[in-house]
């Protein structure tokens, strides 16, 4: 039984994945890399931002630091996050349906703390989550379920009775490891898993909104 739900935040429950794709390569290029590769963003989207920005100065030989690194992505996805990435479409009704079934409902997310609170402000729901909890509080991020553990801590229930909601199979596949229930959710950048994601996953949707039917 489905008690409460952890959802993740970029190409969960806002429309950001491509802001971060763009942003990987404004970096590099910004930092004399012309033509960064193909995959970097598939490659760094498994790691924390700590650990893509030491991944950014090693492999291309970068002259900066990590702190700098960190704060310059921060500075080039901030004004996305501030005025304009918006929901995923189903997520209010969503949430609606959720509130009104007594089911509560947090963010666990590997973004920056500062993007992922304003960014849920502006769009007005915030105030509606019990918890939001980032790599501020788990460095480590979600290689380890540390943080949904504590999601899970806070809604009072044990793993099995919380669904975790993803677009990122390693995710998922964290989840699934840790014992919840996991529902995988289609964003056009983990398309190319959505086989992978259906094999492991107790459900998967193609629109946040069919959730309801589960609940």
């Amino acid at each position: 039984m489905i008690k409460g739900i952890i959802f993740d935040l970029d190409g969960t429950l806002i429309d950001s994945m491509n802001v971060w794709c763009e942003t990987d390569r404004t970096f590099l290029r910004e930092n004399g890399i012309e033509n960064p590769p193909e995959d970097i963003s598939d490659r760094v989207k498994k790691l924390t931002i700590d650990k893509a920005s030491e991944l950014f100065i090693s492999e291309f030989g970068l002259e900066c630091t990590v702190e700098y690194t960190i704060q310059r992505i921060e500075e080039i996805v901030q004004h996305e996050y501030f005025y304009n990435i918006p929901l995923k479409t189903g997520v209010i009704e969503l949430l609606d349906f959720l509130d009104l079934q007594g089911i509560p409902y947090g963010v666990a997310t590997v973004t920056y703390k500062n993007l992922a609170e304003t960014a849920l402000k502006r769009l007005g729901i915030y105030e509606r989550m019990k918890f939001l909890l980032t790599v501020a509080e788990y460095p480590q991020g979600k290689k380890t379920p540390d943080m949904y553990m504590k999601c899970a801590e806070i809604m009072g229930f044990a793993p099995e009775n919380v669904l975790i909601v993803e677009d990122s199979l390693h995710c998922i596949e964290t989840a699934v490891r840790a014992g919840f229930m996991t529902a995988g959710v289609y964003d056009n950048l983990s398309g190319n898993d959505s086989d992978s994601i259906i094999k492991i996953s107790d459900y998967y949707f193609n629109r946040i909104i069919e959730i309801k039917d589960i609940l």
